[in-house]
């Protein structure tokens, strides 16, 4: 049987086309990280997406890069010939042509449970390995549509008026109709991509919406409508640097900013948005606030709706936004006029150092 060698900062690892060099004309290897990808929800292939995205935006020049997909307890390294390798989950480690390999970074683009929950972020924790994105608190407090949209409405942010159902609990059509008023929209409280989202118009379609959100999710939120204009604003932070990136408007052409609208373009997108300077300034204050209040680290979105034409209303936080080339946060770097690859760049080393 072949040894295995610990390389994760001592020995050169072994090269495959496209994955990056380990030695550029120096004796340190290359920083290895790991963009991870998967889950276990509806998002799997979102979360695939937007690996591949980030794959194209990291400098691998600086890095080496892998992607580790994870389903349940699947987890492994996804070689660009197609190759499968096993991580093992005591270091979150592989081995590679005889060669063991310990991740320096991992990267966090998983789109709902366990990567966007929290759960990730604690056995990264653990084993002390940085990541990308913001800590377990953070996570599973945004995570959770209902709890993150109270707990900041005790900062004296706007939110929609909303309830929650927990499996096995019921609520009748005209407690709806009185609570919330239709139109309204039932969701899962936790996931994303408007998967189990409907929009209700009448009171026979409110059970059926409440049935299709706990398929998704063990909790569901009913929220009130609110008629404007539909804005996200990305944001991220490093040492001694804040951003907070052009707001992008939202014009679906259909009921709402559905999956359909999100991934298959059935939606305009206008960055930057056409809205007041007041009112942007204004969002651009919340964004950075809300980011301070919930402790988030690396990128976030954060969506809103702006209702009589100045009030903002925060719809949810995103704290492992899509990352796709056409996604929201991609689109208001380039408006920014900054480079991705920049940014993706700050964002490791605020960590790695």
């Amino acid at each position: 049987m072949n040894s295995i060698k610990d390389t994760n900062h001592s020995t050169p690892l072994p090269h495959r086309e496209g994955q990056g060099e380990s030695l550029q004309g120096s004796l340190a290897p290359l920083p290895i990280i790991a963009i991870v990808a998967g889950g276990d929800t509806s998002e799997y292939q979102v979360s695939l997406r937007s690996a591949q995205g980030i794959y194209s935006f990291i400098d691998k020049e600086k890095y080496t890069l892998y992607i580790v997909v994870m389903h349940g307890n699947d987890w492994h390294v996804q070689l660009t010939d197609g190759t499968e390798l096993p991580i093992d989950r005591n270091d979150f480690s592989f081995v590679l042509d005889g060669q063991k390999v310990k991740f320096d970074f991992a990267y966090i683009t998983i789109h709902g449970t366990p990567g966007e929950d929290g759960r990730l972020q604690g056995y990264f924790d653990m084993l002390g390995i940085p990541y990308s994105c913001c800590g377990v608190f953070a996570a599973s407090l945004t995570y959770n549509k209902f709890a993150c949209n109270q707990y900041l409405k005790g900062f004296g942010v706007r939110v929609a008026e909303s309830l929650m159902l927990r499996k096995g609990q019921t609520i009748s059509d005209s407690d709806v109709v009185e609570k919330i008023g239709l139109p309204c929209f039932v969701k899962p409280s936790l996931g994303g991509s408007s998967f189990g989202v409907t929009k209700v118009k009448t009171p026979e379609d409110i059970q059926p919406a409440i049935a299709k959100a706990f398929d998704e999710a063990d909790e569901v939120v009913i929220e009130a409508f609110l008629d404007g204009t539909e804005i996200s604003c990305g944001c991220y932070k490093v040492k001694g640097k804040n951003v907070v990136l052009p707001i992008t408007e939202v014009v679906s052409h259909n009921e709402y900013f559905d999956y359909d609208a999100k991934y298959n373009g059935q939606v305009e997108e206008i960055t930057p948005a056409r809205i007041p300077d007041e009112v942007r300034n204004r969002v651009w204050a919340l964004t950075s606030a809300v980011y301070d209040i919930i402790g988030a680290q690396g990128i976030i979105r954060i969506d809103y709706f702006i209702t009589e034409g100045t009030k903002i209303n925060l719809l949810e936080v995103n704290t492992t936004p899509g990352m796709t080339a056409t996604s929201f946060i991609p689109q208001q770097v380039r408006a920014a006029g900054l480079d991705i690859k920049d940014v993706m760049t700050e964002i490791i080393e605020d960590r790695l150092n």
